[in-house]
């Protein structure tokens, strides 16, 4: 199987276009003011204008209201919501589309438990814990805590970049790969060529699989 990539965190016309290029299955555009890598809903509308067909545009939301998910998806065509909070399943499940839920892992049977809560996920995304911030920690976690038992597509994320990434897919054989800060030169400002570099480590592994 070939594990999917997932590039987050994009703010800039050319970011979009160069990782596009490069191969990615997937381009995240964050709707949470507090983070650098944060977009208006009016600079997501024109990004996604630039995103070709057969790649896939995913929203990041962290905690947010019913209201302003609904006015993204009124002006941005999004293919997967993706909820990086404290949501509840039937708030994920209340807007019609697919979605995803991210778990920030911190000890044993956490993730089971959230296979069976978010079960009616399109996939569960695990990252690494921290008390402060919802994702973008740059961090990696135990990826031993991550069961072989997989109700849901496992897509990885925390502290992931070109030096590591063969290691985890090796390791955890997950569905796809989630990056943000390990291909940019400063939050939300992305290297093309860290990305390009991401992107084919992940399909080297893959085909020596």
């Amino acid at each position: 199987m070939s594990t999917r990539v997932k590039i987050c965190g994009l703010t800039r016309p050319e970011d979009i276009d160069g990782a596009v290029q490069s191969g990615a299955d997937a381009l995240g555009l964050v709707f949470y003011e507090p983070s650098p890598r944060s977009v208006t809903v009016e600079q997501a509308a024109e990004l996604a204008k630039r995103v070709p067909a057969f790649v896939s545009v995913v929203g990041l939301f962290v905690n947010p209201t019913q209201q302003f998910v609904d006015r993204v998806l009124e002006q941005v065509p999004l293919d997967l919501l993706q909820f990086h909070g404290d949501e509840e399943a039937g708030f994920c499940a209340g807007f019609g589309r697919r979605w995803i839920k991210a778990i920030r892992v911190r000890e044993a049977g956490q993730i089971e438990a959230a296979f069976d809560e978010f079960r009616n996920a399109s996939g569960l995304l695990v990252d690494a814990w921290d008390p402060d911030r919802y994702g973008g920690t740059g961090k990696s976690f135990n990826w031993d805590l991550i069961p072989d038992h997989r109700p849901l597509p496992i897509v990885l994320a925390g502290g992931l970049s070109s030096d590591n990434v063969s290691a985890a897919v090796e390791q955890v054989k997950p569905w796809a790969v989630d990056v943000s800060g390990g291909v940019e030169q400063a939050k939300g400002i992305k290297d093309i060529q860290k990305i390009s570099h991401f992107i084919k480590e992940v399909h080297r592994v893959c085909k020596t699989d």
